[in-house]
């Protein structure tokens, strides 16, 4: 039997795509139409207010959904190493109280980030200065 495979983080799904799509698409559509009216050479008039009006509008909200999404989608990856590392520290902590010499005994736990030497073990009747 293999490894067990690490969850899925809970990622934004394709509604949320599909909204940040539909914005770009409208953008794109108002952008053109801006384009097309300003080459036509005419002075400038209501439409051609709506049109700008609506390629920013549309280009805002298709960014803000996309950095929304962009954020969810980076919040769920570190979600997902918080509960792992801890899952770590729950399992680690319950190995060692069965392995612990004495009940004052405080086991370290090692962190995926740390690179220098393991901290030394102390014990309840030590001070923390």
């Amino acid at each position: 039997m293999g490894a067990p495979a690490s969850p899925v983080p809970h990622t934004p799904g394709p509604v949320s795509l599909f909204f940040v799509a539909k914005a770009a698409v409208f953008a794109t559509g108002f952008w053109i139409w801006l384009l097309i009216l300003v080459v036509g050479g005419r002075e400038a008039s209501g439409l051609h207010v709506l049109a700008a009006t609506g390629a920013i509008t549309t280009t805002v909200v298709g960014v803000v959904l996309g950095v929304r999404v962009a954020m969810q989608r980076n919040e769920a990856e570190r979600h997902a190493e918080l509960k792992r590392l801890l899952v770590d520290i729950s399992w680690n902590a319950f190995t060692a109280a069965g392995n612990a010499d004495g009940p004052g005994n405080v086991v370290p736990f090692r962190s995926v980030s740390h690179d220098g030497p393991v901290p030394t073990t102390r014990t309840s009747g030590d001070s923390g200065d």
